[in-house]
């Protein structure tokens, strides 16, 4: 099984514990002379502020919950981290369980390795940038083999009954 057979386009984080599919990122285009485009402008800076050092704290404690959760093989311990209104794209609470499920029964082992890189606070959310990687052991050939990993992509978490809980990327 491979992250492209798990989902299409998501946005990784907690969801990355509960495993969809990584983004693409796109070769550039090379001009008909074979020379390379004018470099983009920089990108404008990501909306919002930077979060204050506790917020971020409290966001890796429940990353960090939610992957021993995950490594537990405990769908419903790694899903007490997402909001009941998660969607993103496709993608809701419901779905994400099925997923946790069907990864449960292909590994006889999973593990995350998941870094926030930035964490920016718009309006009520923490948009969450992170890098990770997720792999499972298959039983079969005892080997470990990597089958989901992103590089600085979004998430979005809030706060609710006092605690952070995935909420998606709902646009």
């Amino acid at each position: 099984m491979t992250g492209s057979t798990l989902a299409g386009r998501a946005r990784p984080f907690w969801i990355a514990l509960v495993i969809l599919a990584a983004l693409s990122v796109a070769e550039p285009m090379i001009g008909a002379a074979g020379a390379q485009p004018n470099p983009s402008p920089p990108a404008p800076p990501p909306p919002g502020v930077a979060a204050p050092p506790e917020v971020v704290q409290q966001l890796q404690a429940a990353l960090d919950e939610a992957n021993r959760r995950f490594q537990a093989r405990d769908a419903g311990g790694v899903l007490s981290h997402v909001s009941d209104q998660y969607r993103t794209g496709p993608f809701t609470k419901a779905a994400l369980r099925e997923q946790l499920n069907v990864l449960y029964s292909v590994y006889d082992a999973v593990r995350a390795q998941v870094r926030i890189d930035e964490v920016r606070i718009v309006g009520r959310h923490a948009w969450v940038y992170s890098t990770g990687e997720i792999s499972g052991r298959l039983a079969v050939v005892n080997r470990w083999v990597s089958f989901l990993s992103w590089q600085r992509e979004l998430e979005v978490a809030r706060l609710e009954n006092g605690a952070w809980r995935l909420y998606g990327y709902q646009q």
